[in-house]
């Protein structure tokens, strides 16, 4: 016996990047009550804190870095006691 409407309905997606204000249409099951039209046609938007467009390693930013590495870090506090 098969069991209906087990898994939700796919279809495509406005993404707006709420940093920078870019949009991009992708295929997601996520469901908004929130429309908005981009290019022509009318999508679900679904707002992002951070895509592509505004992440540092993207964009070629640097933003926080630390002056050690993430591993000699570790090392240095959690590593064997001299």
């Amino acid at each position: 016996m098969k069991k209906k409407n087990t898994h939700p309905q796919y279809q495509k997606v406005l993404f707006v990047d709420s940093a920078t204000n870019h949009r991009f249409v992708c295929g997601s099951a996520l469901q908004s009550k929130e429309v908005e039209t981009f290019e022509g046609a009318e999508y679900p938007v679904c707002r992002v804190s951070v895509s592509s467009a505004s992440h540092p390693f993207f964009t070629g930013g640097k933003g926080l870095v630390d002056a050690e590495g993430r591993v000699d870090k570790f090392n240095k506090r959690f590593g064997p006691k001299k």
